[in-house]
Order: C-alpha cells, then structure tokens, then sequence
C-alpha cells in the first residue's frame, strides 16, 4: 500500500508537464510569439504574448499563465535563439521545501498503514506483537490423555518418575519434612527410547497444565528474542502453577559456552541460555514448576545446567532389555489383528537394539505388509519381512546383476556365514540373501545376538574382524581377484581394530593406554568430535602398525577357515545362486559341517595371548 501510493503521487504530479514537442517551442519563439520564459532543474515555463500562443484546448499544463515545457539540456542553441528575439529569460531559484510534497505524501500514507495495522493487533504490528512470545503448546489441566499404562519396557525410569508426580499432586507430603521439590529432570537416552512420551505420562498422571516446546523454538536470527520467549514461558508457567515445562533437545539451546563468537547465532543462543539459566534459579520450586527436557547429547550440555538446583536429577531413558522389549510390543501391538503364529517373544528376541519407536515402526510396516499382501491378519513372517526391512533396507529386485556379479556376491555372503559358523562367540546366521536391498548393499548377511551383550571381550572383537573379512577372503579363494564390495567391511574392520589398539587397550604392544581417538557419545550416535590426545610421531606409527596387524591376522584367519571348507563354500554358493535367499533351517544344515576354529594358527596366538 506504501509503495502504490508513493508511485501514484509521483504519476500524477508528473500530469503538470506538456507534450508540447520542443522543436514547436523553438518555432514559436522563432515567430516572436513568446514573451519570456523561466528555466528551473528539470522544465522550461513559457508566457506568451497577448493573444499568441496554444489555444486553452490543446490539454497543455498551465503555470500563472504559462505553459511547463520539459526541458531538453543539450540545446546550446536555445539561449542564442532567445536573445536574437529579445525573449527575457530568468532562472527560477528552488524552493527550500522542494520535493517535501513527495515525502510528506509518503510519509502519510506510511501513517495510515501502520496505524492500520497497530489497530488490527492490538498495539503492534504483526510479527513483532508475537516475537517474543512463547511458542510452547499446552496441553490442558485434564490431561496429556497419556499416562504410565502407555509407557513400557522402562521400568526404572517410570519408578524415578513416579516420584515426580508425587511431588506435584501431593508436595505437602514432602515439604513438611523440609524437603524441596526438584526443580528440574533430564531425561537422557538415545533417540525414540520415550522421552517426550515419558514427560507427558507424568503430565497425565499428575493432571497439571504441560508445557511442551522445543530447544530450538527459542532460538530466531535476532538477538534477544530466545530471552524473550523464556521469560515468557516462565511467566506463563507461574499463571499456571503447578505446572510442568518440558523442552524436547534442550541440546539445541544448552550447549557448553566458551570459545569466541564469530557468527551472531551464538550469541543469540548463549544468550538464550543464560536466560533459562536464571529463570530456573529464580522460580521458587514451591510453587510447583518442574522443568523436564530431553536430550540424547548429554556430553555437550553446559555444566550449569547440570548442576544440582536446576536439573536435579537425570534419568536414563535407554534401549529396552529383551523383557522391554516384549512389553512394549504388547502395548503396541494391541491394536493389530494378530495372526495366531505371532510370537512377540520372539519377535523381541530378533530385535536387539531396537528402541520403542523402532518397535512401533516394525509392527506398523508388518501390518502395512500383510494389508499388502491381501491377508486378513498379520503373520509373524510379515513382522520378519519389516524388521529385515528395517536393518537392511528396501528390497532392489528391479537391480539387474550380471550372472558373474551374482556368483560374486553369493561367494561373497557365503564366505561371511561360513567364518560366522566357525568363529566361537560369533552371532548366528539367521539369513543369507543376494537380492539388492537399500542404496548400495546386493547382498547381505543378517546375523543375530542369542542375547542383550553389553560387553565383547578381545577375541570376540577378533571373531568380529575375521567375520568381516570372509567376503573378501571368498572371492580371493574361488575367483582368484577381488571387488569393491567388501569396501564397507574393511571401513568397519580397520575402525574396529584400531578402537581395539587406541581405546580399548587391547593391543600387547601398547599396553592399556587411552591414546584418544573420537569423543563417543554415550548412546552411540556420533558426532562427538576428535579428542585432542598428544601422541609421539613414533606412537602413531606403532598404531597404525598393530592395526594393520591384527587385520592382517583376521584377513589371515578368514582366508583358512574357507580353505578347509572350500567344498561347503562353493555348494552355499550355488544353492544362493538357485534360491537368492537361505533361511535359518537351510543354514544349519550346511553348518553342521563347519568345525569351529580356535584360532591356533602361529600368527593369531601372537594378537590373543
């Protein structure tokens, strides 16, 4: 609106000038019918004589009398003309205001919008009004409509939180004593372990308004504006008492300060911080708000945050156990149409690893599988189908591999199953495939845990390694060459064997020293950046020797186990080749022939003892 009504002005203002041609006007002059004429910046004001002159019809703009002619600068003929024909001429000084109508106009029509829009908001226009208000979404006093029932296979964090509701609903019983309630609880596990539905549940078991809102809702271009919203979710909060605030990835705003600023985002976000960090010093806990986040980068939070009068207390939320994982099968599965041959138990027991969420997937792309297929209810080898869906990726059939890259890979997944089955410790075998799946992957190998392991000792990491390479190893045997598929292998090999030599001290050579490596995050999910660990140029050397050491070894193993069972090698082969894909049955079958290596050859006993 500002800018059309600037644009009209200017169009109309500019109606005052003629469309006399300049080459008539010097004419006219020529004719002597022109009395005198006023220059100024940009046009020429002519008086004629009486009775000479364009007629009052020729839609001329007219000044005092006078006709405004564009002026065209470049004309040196034009004064000489005047002065032969004793035409006055003077120059017409400008204004102090010139150009102030064009402004003044603007500068109205600016007050008419913002006026305008100040009276549809309220008192500020729109954007700014909401700025620095709180984005949180709150959920009403009756409830979040979750409640502990929702939640399984997270027992201890349920009992820790259980307390918290205690503390809202029945804070006399703890205040009398003298006690306090926390202010705040951090709930830290990897991604999809529960950790927002956990907050909620004791929202809803509690019956207090909840809060909830994301780290990085409060964090805008501008800095100040994250202050802003914490104060205001504070304030908000205070109205509500009691109440509980709960900020999902607080990672995303409480990251540890220090180091410079180069970029203002920074100094939004410390800002921010420091904002959070005074608010929750300065709300009396008696008044019932409790602040909960979620975090699964607890190693990079501020060490204030961390600290006992603001989050209190930190609870665990981690992957569930081979028994939690049942139970929240169960409570997820109860909706389904489950066929009788499903069995939960071991739908769980072929699922280490999986969080809730994961879980909920398998059991949601079972169903979508089985509505696929035309069943009437969903079987357990469609739950199977999912899970292997979920580790290995979509199926490829539409990937055409040439016969000889087919045999590859079959000799190829052939050589991992075999080394598996000879390897003491190793996970089973449950399928050997050699249909593409997933970006890169033409065959695959699925191995998995009888059981929960949360410890592997060095000849398991060994076993590992020798697992690893039994692909490359197989296509050395049968073919007498090797292909890029065994790249991913080697990349976990090489970074297994030097966790090994640098972390783990597992190496005889080095002894149990920590000589640095990549900060790992408590739940396994990266990005925990390089440790700045000071090692000699001839430590590093010897590093990279006892990596390549113990590869060397493994590769040495792998290479043995498949000599000796160079028969069974090539009979798997050729039955992938004719199947594509070999189930758990067909497997032991041919495994019942695999001797379990000890691992006695010369060169191995050298890494195990």
């Amino acid at each position: 609106m500002l800018f059309i009504g600037f644009f009209m002005f200017n169009w109309l203002r500019g109606q005052v000038s003629t469309t006399l041609p300049w080459s008539e006007l010097k004419a006219q002059i020529a004719a002597d019918e022109v009395e005198r004429v006023i220059f100024d910046d940009r046009t020429v004001t002519v008086f004629y004589k009486e009775g000479k002159g364009p007629s009052s019809q020729s839609g001329m703009g007219v000044l005092r009398d006078g006709i405004t002619v564009p002026l065209v600068p470049a004309d040196d003929s034009f004064i000489p003309l005047l002065e032969a024909h004793n035409v006055a001429y003077a120059s017409k000084p400008p204004p102090a205001c010139e150009g102030g109508g064009s402004w003044m106009l603007s500068l109205l029509l600016m007050a008419l919008v913002f006026m305008f829009l100040f009276r549809r908001e309220g008192g500020a226009p729109p954007g700014v009004a909401t700025f620095g208000k709180s984005r949180a979404t709150l959920a009403p006093e009756e409830g979040t409509g979750v409640t502990f029932d929702d939640v399984a296979g997270i027992d201890e964090a349920i009992e820790e939180l259980q307390e918290i509701v205690q503390f809202l609903s029945t804070p006399e019983r703890f205040t009398a004593l003298g006690g306090k309630i926390p202010k705040g609880v951090l709930l830290v596990g990897p991604p999809g372990t529960g950790k927002t539905l956990l907050a909620r549940a004791v929202a809803g078991e509690a019956g207090v308004p909840f809060f909830s809102i994301s780290g990085s809702d409060f964090v805008e271009m501008f800095v100040g504006v994250g202050a802003a919203r914490v104060r205001d979710l504070f304030k908000e909060a205070t109205e509500r008492a009691p109440c509980i605030i709960f900020i999902d990835e607080l990672d995303a705003i409480g990251k540890a300060r220090g180091g410079a600023s180069p970029v203002g985002g920074h100094d939004e976000r410390e800002q921010t911080l420091n904002q959070l960090l005074v608010e929750m010093d300065g709300f009396d806990g008696r008044k019932g708000i409790i602040v909960m986040a979620a975090t699964n980068r607890p190693e990079i939070l501020d060490p204030a945050l961390l600290r006992a009068g603001r989050f209190d207390r930190q609870v665990l939320v981690d992957r569930p156990d081979l028994r939690g994982r049942e139970a929240i099968l169960r409570v997820h599965s109860a909706d389904l149409k489950l066929a009788p041959d499903v069995d939960l138990a071991e739908l769980a027991r072929i699922t280490p690893g999986f969080a809730g969420a994961d879980l909920a997937n398998a059991l949601n792309e079972g169903a979508l599988l089985a509505a696929r297929r035309g069943k009437s209810a969903v079987e357990f080898e469609d739950l199977q189908d999912a899970v292997e869906r979920m580790v290995a990726g979509l199926e490829k059939k539409s990937r055409r591999l040439s016969e000889q890259e087919k045999r590859v890979v079959a000799f190829h997944e052939a050589g991992h199953a075999i080394c598996a089955a000879a390897s003491p410790g190793a996970d089973p075998v449950q399928k050997i495939s050699i249909i593409p799946r997933g970006i890169g992957a033409l065959g695959y190998t699925l191995q998995m845990p009888l059981e929960d392991r949360y410890l592997m000792s060095r000849s398991e990491l060994l076993n590992r390694i020798t697992v690893l390479y039994g692909g490359r190893a197989a296509e050395e045997l049968v073919f007498g060459d090797f292909t890029t598929g065994a790249g991913d292998d080697i990349r976990k090999a090489s970074d297994l064997a030097r966790r090994m030599v640098s972390q783990y001290g597992m190496s005889p050579t080095l002894g149990a020293v920590d000589y640095g490596g990549e900060m790992q995050n408590p739940f396994g999910i990266g990005g925990g950046g390089m440790r700045d660990i000071p090692i000699s140029e001839l430590t590093s050397q010897q590093i990279d020797q006892e990596v390549r050491r113990i590869l060397d070894e493994a590769h040495n193993r792998s290479r043995r186990i498949l000599t000796e069972h160079e028969a069974l090698l090539r009979r798997m082969a050729e039955e992938l080749l004719q199947t594509e894909v070999l189930e758990k049955d067909a497997l032991d079958a041919f495994f019942a022939e695999v001797q379990a290596d000890t691992g006695d050859g010369p060169r191995l006993r050298e890494v195990l003892d």
